[in-house]
């Protein structure tokens, strides 16, 4: 009885790894053949969810969204857009730039292993790149824009995924400079893209979405946690490398909550404050899973965290996103 208990849990620890190594999560299983699985193991799907939903936000920000077959594909395509393939290339592009690291923090991952060459993950960061730019521009055709919004937009992300993972800039060798990066691109670039689809693009919408990656960077600092031993040996200077384990704790979740609270006191300073007090009350469980798990043990319990808080703060952009588009901004 015992050996069978054993080897069930045996096999159902062995299926969550290889979960984990398919969606780009921490705690993977290497010896994956499959070359399919292994190039979406690069493009890491469990970071598209929050891209997808940017462009959720930014289609409710414009106002002018409606539940037609039309607009549903529109959304659908732009999603596409912004999560499996800028989103995968931008993924993939960063594993081809810390191989070495993953040598370190991760050696299950593609690359390191073995298990994909280089001039293979070469061919795929060209192929999603010029797919996201091709399927940008026939949304623009879509939409009758006359200026490519959505194209530009998607041409600035590719760039700053670029500048973000490849010397000589290597965005990310900056704690600041590369996690406020990666926060813009998981806020407000698909926001903009969603928002640009449906509506007419403006400065406020820019400004605000861009105070509101500064949560975003909190949430992006998170992720450095997992790899403090290969950022210190390599030289990166990410949060925890300069401030130390505990300091940068405190710096992420001061950055999730204070920016999220600015967001609220705009929404009220435009009338809109139903919209900011449902924002207020999603970020208290957010406070709460910070104090249970994230500052009490932040590199055991990260990934905990982060699937425990990130819903509420995801809720949060919508809710704001609907503010927005309900006070015509």
């Amino acid at each position: 009885m015992s050996n069978n208990s054993e080897s069930t849990t045996a096999s159902m620890a062995n299926r969550s790894a290889k979960t984990r190594q398919l969606l780009g999560m921490k705690g993977a299983a290497p010896g994956e053949t499959s070359i399919w699985k292994i190039r979406l193991q690069l493009m890491k799907p469990i970071t598209w969810i929050p891209l997808i939903w940017g462009v959720v936000c930014g289609a409710a920000s414009s106002g002018n969204y409606t539940w037609t077959l039309e607009d549903i594909l529109k959304a659908a395509t732009c999603m596409l857009l912004s999560g499996p393939l800028l989103a995968g290339y931008t993924q993939t592009l960063n594993d081809f730039y810390d191989r070495e690291i993953d040598a370190i923090n991760e050696p299950y991952r593609p690359i390191p292993s073995g298990a994909i060459s280089v001039p293979q993950v070469i061919t795929q960061i060209f192929l999603l790149l010029f797919a996201g730019l091709g399927i940008a521009y026939l949304l623009d055709l879509w939409a009758g824009h006359q200026f490519p919004n959505v194209t530009a937009i998607a041409l600035l992300g590719s760039f700053l995924a670029y500048i973000y993972s490849a010397p000589p800039l290597k965005l990310k060798k900056n704690g600041w400079l590369g996690n406020y990066a990666l926060g813009a691109s998981y806020i407000a670039l698909p926001w903009w893209a969603g928002h640009a689809l449906f509506g007419e693009l403006n400065s406020t919408i820019i400004i605000l979405t861009l105070i509101y990656s500064l949560a975003g960077l909190g949430i992006a600092v998170v992720n450095d946690f997992k790899s403090v031993e290969g950022d210190r040996q390599l030289g990166l200077q990410s949060l925890p490398v300069m401030f130390g384990v505990t300091t940068a704790a405190w710096i992420c979740v001061i950055m999730i909550d204070v920016f999220q609270a600015g967001i609220a006191g705009y929404l009220i300073s435009i009338h809109e404050n139903l919209y900011a007090t449902i924002l207020l009350l999603l970020v208290i469980p957010q406070i709460t899973f910070q104090d249970m798990y994230f500052l009490r043990a932040p590199l055991e319990n990260d990934v905990k965290y982060q699937a425990s808080a990130q819903p509420f703060l995801v809720l949060g952009m919508l809710v704001t996103g609907l503010a927005l588009g309900h006070a015509g901004i």
